[in-house]
């Protein structure tokens, strides 16, 4: 017998599910011998802190292993062949869907597998440079491999997501994705994951090339025939595009090619890291912070400063903050969080509002610029070569205590930091544009009123976060996702402007899947 109940307690007692069995049986006489979590989350508003569960309790009976049925890949090898350019999420769920429809997916990824990439990455704090091929941008699981995880999305009505949380839980996540209100598998965790699906696409004749970068689209009379990856031509008659928000040589090759993009809005900012126990002293509302029972606290911010949004983005709790440059003179930081969110900080990004109208407010040399399409790309990029600047030409990260950027004055000193590459003093709130740092002081100084220390010398702003989407977006039909002038060309997912984060990016993957075997199927 199964019961289903929704439930409102204590920590203490949704802590596990031995703990909610034991609630099961003494407050409500039902003597289950296991639990299902369905649904969970914290309702932190109040002083009394609560847990609201969606349980299955089953009652003489073993639950089963998946609450959901598993999805099945069969072998494509002999089957009409759709070349994937890159292996983020967009990537590799365009891949496995592709494989369910009876296609062959050949997947070409510029930089490592996950693990050879894992190296690279440990290697830019004691050599401060970074492989431009090989970081936490590319590679195979793309930007979010390396960069927490999160799963959290509100961009439900695009697709399926619990699918997309699903097939992760099918290659190895853990099954407490499906019920988390803010689902997150972990930077230690996800590698692993990431590697099981990519046997899944090799068992099924799929095909995976690392350190193969594509230059050219091969296009003849209006339709795409295939790329140019490693020197080799690769003939197809559908390309999926998902190469991700940082793959600036893609975009300056299409504009080159004269196929339409346009510039998108984004937000740019900073990372603000604060001691995890302090955060959780606010969200909690308790001296003794999260206790034993409750999760590293998380917030989320919002408000609107002289017509721009600027808010709070990819919050870590337990986290550090790690390098993202995926080239030379860059520097640019990142947030991300282990499995068990455990660390002595937390940090996220704190971001402003930009829209492609807003460019000509910046001072940068507006001269080099040959197609406005590209123009918050060079923004960009002219942020992080001044950061890099600021850093001394190196992975040092300029920083600032939260009370002297707002007070505008340079920091004497510096908090100690999760950022292994090291800390710099820097006067953000000078060399930052006015149109950011002005209204991030506003919204510090707001967000300082609301949650009692928020605002404090305890925490750091450290800069400079640039990667929060795409700067570009390539433009496709609405209805069959292909581009709008070339035939059988589908740019997916975070680069190509219409995805924000893994889970969005895997369900535009999927659709993007679907649009192409519909194409070739036609």
């Amino acid at each position: 017998m199964v019961h289903e109940l929704s439930l409102r307690i204590l920590p203490q007692q949704a802590y596990n599910e031995q703990s909610i069995i034991a609630y099961l049986r003494q407050e409500k006489g039902i003597n289950a011998q296991a639990v299902r979590v369905v649904k969970r989350s914290i309702d932190a508003r109040q002083r009394m802190i609560f847990v609201n569960l969606t349980v299955r309790a089953y009652i003489n009976e073993e639950p089963p292993l998946l609450d959901f049925e598993p999805y099945i890949y069969k072998d494509a090898s002999d089957k009409p062949a759709v070349i994937v350019v890159g292996a983020g999420p967009g990537g590799l769920f365009a891949a496995l869907r592709l494989i369910e429809l009876g296609f062959k997916p050949i997947i070409v990824e510029r930089g490592k597998d996950v693990r050879e990439r894992k190296k690279d990455i440990a290697r830019i704090r004691p050599e401060q440079r970074v492989d431009p091929e090989s970081n936490y941008s590319f590679g195979e699981g793309g930007a979010g491999a390396y960069s927490d995880g999160k799963l959290y999305t509100r961009s439900k009505k695009r697709g399926n997501t619990d699918r997309i949380l699903q097939i992760f839980v099918q290659h190895g996540a853990s099954p407490a994705i499906l019920s988390d209100a803010h689902p997150h598998i972990g930077t230690d965790r996800l590698p692993r994951v990431i590697e099981n699906m990519r046997k899944t696409i090799l068992g099924c004749g799929g095909e995976v090339h690392f350190q193969t970068k594509m230059t050219e689209l091969i296009i003849e009379e209006g339709k795409v025939c295939g790329i140019i990856a490693g020197g080799q031509e690769m003939r197809a008659s559908a390309v999926i595009l998902a190469t991700g928000h940082s793959a600036r040589d893609v975009y300056r090759h299409l504009a080159e090619s004269n196929i339409e993009i346009e510039a998108k809005g984004l937000a740019i900012g900073v990372r603000l890291e604060h001691p995890a126990h302090l955060i959780d002293q606010i969200q909690y509302h308790s001296k003794q912070g999260r206790g034993k029972w409750l999760p590293a606290a998380e917030y989320s911010l919002v408000t609107q400063v002289q017509g721009r949004g600027v808010y709070s983005f990819c919050m870590c709790p337990g986290g550090f903050v790690v390098p993202a440059a995926s080239g030379p003179e860059q520097v640019v930081v990142n947030g991300m969080s282990p499995s068990n969110r455990n660390g002595r900080w937390s940090n996220s990004g704190m971001v402003v509002e930009i829209r492609p109208e807003d460019f000509e407010q910046f001072k940068i040399d507006k001269s080099i610029i040959q197609n406005s399409s590209l123009s918050l790309l060079y923004l960009q990029e002219e942020l992080e070569r001044q950061c890099w600047l600021q850093a001394n030409r190196l992975q040092t990260a300029p920083a600032q205590r939260m009370t002297d950027f707002v007070n505008g004055r340079l920091s004497a000193d510096l908090n100690e930091s999760s950022y292994a590459p090291g800390l710099i003093a820097s006067p953000l709130h000078f060399w930052l544009p006015e149109f950011i740092s002005t209204r991030l002081r506003d919204a510090f100084k707001l967000w300082g009123k609301q949650k009692h220390g928020f605002l404090t010398s305890e925490a750091t702003v450290i800069g400079i976060e640039t990667r929060t989407s795409s700067p570009v977006r390539i433009l496709r039909d609405g209805e069959t996702l292909q581009h709008i002038r070339v035939e059988g060309l589908f740019p997916c997912g975070e680069g190509a402007g219409y995805a924000g984060g893994i889970v969005s990016a895997g369900v535009d993957g999927e659709r993007c899947a679907e649009s192409a075997a519909a194409y070739l199927t036609r």
